[in-house]
């Protein structure tokens, strides 16, 4: 089951069902023999004393990240990539998926996302987890009306266009760098990480602060990484510029640092692509004319990434990171 988006943490205890290994109640006094095949019951003088095996580790689990993907065009097109880096969702069955801003072009009203993104990426609706790019804030009736119009209380789970959400032993936090200048958003920030919980974090949100690509870096997020690495935050995912690239972990200056955050860029959903301009400092693979999407494998201590591409083959692959 997807993630349940909420705006502030509220935590809740589940009990965890045990069953024996044959999924058969065993009394004391008795056991099992396996003639020909089938389950005997036999007395014994004591009940089996060895030891029950230790609980399995909790699986992983896998996510999907892309941002830039409806293009106003549909599958009659060949030229149409956003059926295409549907079509790797849909192949994928992640546990969710998460879209890094200009989920639709070019103004984001909501006919449009109804007659392009929905034929498309609409399939994974109601396990997507989205920020908005600047594109849904040039719609005509108004900034993020369409966007809000069609995904509803997943992207306002609050009335706000930021929230968060765990799966596993991770805390998602998705953001809206549109208004990062909103005091209210950067307060709600604060108390979300002040009241997390969970060992790994991640973050998403459109623009990107470091790219190596046409619209370049975007201070505008260096606040946000602050505080996310002050929390141990590992992860930053983002799209704006139309290529992929992965950064080594580094601080909100841009120095390389062990402790820092691994940031990506995953603009490649659809959208027309940008040419790299000026490699930027920490950037270790950049890969642009490519269409696809992320793959990402969580487990409860660390993290891993594939970018595939439209025609099923793996591009790139990341270093395995732990949290720290």
């Amino acid at each position: 089951m997807p993630p349940t988006p909420r705006a502030m943490n509220s935590r809740t205890s589940k009990a965890r069902s045990r069953t024996s290994r044959w999924g058969i109640p065993i009394a004391a006094g008795t056991s099992l023999a396996l003639v020909g095949g089938v389950l005997l019951w036999s007395p014994t003088e004591k009940a089996d004393a060895s030891p029950a095996p230790a609980a399995a580790p909790r699986a992983g689990f896998t996510a999907v990240a892309a941002g830039d993907i409806a293009e106003q065009c549909t599958a009659s097109s060949s030229s149409c990539k956003h059926p295409k880096t549907a079509a790797l969702v849909k192949q994928i069955n992640p546990s969710f998926v998460m879209t890094m801003g200009d989920n639709q072009y070019d103004d984001a009203r909501l006919k449009d996302f109804k007659n392009y993104y929905d034929k498309t990426w609409g399939a994974f609706k109601n396990k997507t987890r989205p920020v908005p790019g600047n594109h849904e804030t040039y719609d005509p009736a108004g900034p993020l009306k369409g966007y809000k119009s069609y995904f509803g209380s997943v992207a306002y789970p609050d009335g706000k266009s930021y929230y968060s959400y765990d799966q596993g032993n991770w805390h998602f936090i998705a953001l809206d760098s549109n208004s990062f200048d909103d005091d209210e958003q950067i307060d709600w920030l604060k108390a979300d990480l002040a009241a997390n919980d969970k060992k790994c974090v991640a973050a998403y949100w459109h623009h990107p602060l470091f790219s190596s690509g046409g619209h370049g870096n975007d201070p505008v997020g260096r606040p946000v990484w602050k505080l996310l690495q002050e929390h141990r935050a590992e992860l930053v995912l983002n799209g704006h510029d139309h290529h992929y690239e992965r950064f080594a972990p580094q601080n909100a200056d841009g120095k390389a640092d062990p402790n820092g955050i691994v940031e990506l860029l995953g603009g490649m959903g659809g959208a027309n692509p940008y040419d790299i301009e000026e490699v930027q400092p920490n950037s270790q693979k950049r890969i642009t004319k490519t269409f696809g999407v992320v793959k990402l494998n969580f487990t409860d201590t660390g993290f891993s990434w594939n970018l595939v591409a439209t025609d099923g083959s793996t591009k790139d692959t990341s270093p395995s990171y732990t949290c720290r």
